[in-house]
């Protein structure tokens, strides 16, 4: 209901309009009264009411100046002036105001009540228009947000033309020209978590987004569980390339530091001239986001810290062996969380941190070989396969001569039992998304009818971070999450408009729409016939 303030000196005047309108009949509550502009303010800072009707001339605080106090602080608030000096000046001074609607006095209540209905229609109206504008703006958002993830792929894997990628990128308002361009990859950690939710994470992730959007040359692609790319432009020479990529990471640390928890680590990669070759870009700054499984985190890695080749010299330094970087807990960490693409950066890098002439010993490669071997099978065991399965995929590394014949041997044996060991991995982890998406869709059919509802209530509701979750859930659905709520509530309209005689403003509430109109709407956007049509067609079915 609408709410109703009035502020009238007159107390005959007050309680007659007060009195003699039937105010929740007529769809109002009325939400309290004053007899001047003085005590009415801080009543209706109280009350929030939707409509004010005042008097002009009252004693301590008139009508108008009311209506601009009103105003300034609460623009949505409709102003009706009930005024007995039917003057120019004052209806001059009221229009200048903004007020809503200007009734001379003496009024007939039925005049008040009209002018009221309509004041009233107009602001239904007006919430008709921001309920939509506030859902498709988030139906927009989420689809420019998987279009963008898309648009990275093409970028990432160079198999389009230029122009198809031109092209892409304004279709997700993404402007890719640039003189120069640079990769950064990011993935943010509260603890030891990745996929849980967390406040202080979403916070973070809300955080980096809008001190993206305020920087020019800066474009940002979220990756759900991968993280975040950004596209760093040099677009003219006022600013080059390397002081707007210093410029942004200086930004994004202080916006990290300032969430307690968080943890960050980065990989950008070597700048190149053309839009055609940021797929090498992103290979360069996918080897050092790599380095991810290696070093400790609150870290910035540059490709041209990562060594390219390990050295042909076979002499053995265990001088310069670090044995802490042989610690089995980066392994462990990289085949609990890597990507499947990501294991042959990992490889080079875990290879080049033990030396590059210490790599050629194949006394030492044999033990890393072993040692990397064994976590992936222990890994395998957690997760309910057999010890033999590596064997049965990959092949017996202890009867295989050509393993060890070669450094770039051993890197691809071991990139195999990797890469097999991360796709039974994520064969289980389908599993348990497959039933966390069971208990979301759960979550979304005992809450459809709350308007509250959203994606992040939902990602809340199965331990996802909303990234994360709307990127499974689009995956693996084929609809986003807005997709899949308002095709669920559609369903129990349907049902509703066949087995009730509810009302369309009923059922509109009862699948979670406050508000008919746009529910209306959006039935008829989904299932081609308005709520009417589809209830006739039913009974009209019914009835052969």
């Amino acid at each position: 209901m609408l709410k109703v303030f009035l502020v009238e000196d007159e107390i005959i005047v007050r309680e007659g309009i007060k009195n003699n309108i039937n105010w929740a009949a007529e769809g109002f509550a009325f939400a309290g009264e004053a007899s001047d502009g003085e005590l009415a303010y801080p009543l209706i800072q109280k009350a929030r009411p939707d409509i004010l009707i005042t008097d002009i001339k009252m004693p301590f605080m008139d009508g108008l100046e009311l209506s601009r106090l009103v105003r300034q602080e609460m623009p949505d608030i409709k102003i009706i002036i009930l005024s007995g000096y039917d003057e120019f000046e004052y209806a001059k001074e009221a229009i200048s105001i903004g007020i809503t609607d200007y009734l001379v006095k003496p009024i007939a209540g039925a005049k008040l009540l009209e002018a009221v209905r309509k004041v009233g229609k107009l602001i239904q109206e007006e919430q008709q228009q921001k309920l939509f504008l506030r859902t498709f703006e988030k139906e927009r958002l989420e689809s420019i947000r998987l279009g963008r993830q898309k648009l990275f792929r093409s970028l990432a894997s160079g198999k389009k033309t230029v122009s198809e990628l031109l092209q892409e990128g304004r279709e997700v308002g993404l402007e890719l020209v640039a003189n120069r361009y640079n990769i950064v990859l990011l993935q943010i950690f509260f603890g030891d978590e990745v996929e849980g939710y967390s406040e202080e994470e979403n916070a973070a992730e809300q955080a980096i987004g809008a001190m993206t959007e305020r920087l020019e040359g800066v474009l940002m692609v979220e990756l759900g569980l991968d993280g975040w790319a950004f596209i760093i432009k040099e677009t003219d020479e006022k600013r080059n390339l390397e002081q707007i990529l210093h410029d942004f990471l200086e930004r994004l640390q202080n916006v990290i530091r300032s969430h307690t928890g968080i943890e960050y680590f980065a990989g950008v990669g070597r700048a190149v001239g053309r839009l055609s070759e940021l797929s090498r870009c992103f290979e360069e700054a996918n080897r050092a986001f790599a380095y991810r499984y290696l070093k400790k985190r609150n870290q910035i890695v540059y490709s041209e810290e990562a060594p390219d080749h390990p050295s042909m010299e076979d002499s053995l330094n265990l001088s310069a062996l670090n044995v802490e970087k042989m610690d089995r807990k980066n392994v462990e960490q990289f085949l609990k969380i890597g990507l499947k693409g990501e294991a042959r950066h990992f490889i080079d890098e875990y290879f080049a941190s033990l030396g590059e002439k210490n790599i050629q010993s194949l006394l030492l490669r044999q033990y890393v070989t072993m040692d990397m071997y064994f976590a992936a099978v222990a890994m395998l065991e957690q997760i309910g396969y057999g010890a033999t399965e590596l064997v049965e995929r990959c092949g017996d590394f202890q009867r295989m001569t050509t393993v060890f014949s070669s450094v770039d041997h051993t890197k691809a044996y071991l990139q195999n039992v990797f890469d097999t060991a991360i796709d039974l991995r994520d064969a289980v982890s389908r599993k348990k998304y497959s039933s966390l998406l069971k208990d979301a869709r759960t979550y979304i059919e005992q809450n459809y009818d709350n308007e509250e509802i959203s994606l992040n209530t939902v990602a809340a509701s199965v331990n996802l971070s909303p990234n994360h979750f709307s990127t499974i859930f689009n995956q693996e659905t084929g609809q986003t999450f807005i997709e899949f709520l308002t095709s669920v509530r559609m369903e129990k309209a349907k049902e509703l408009l066949r087995g009730s005689s509810m009302k369309m403003s009923e059922i509109a509430y009862a699948v979670g729409y406050k508000d008919a109109h746009y529910f209306s709407y959006l039935f008829k956007k989904t299932q081609e016939c308005t709520p009417r049509e589809y209830r006739s067609q039913a009974q009209e079915r019914s009835a052969c």
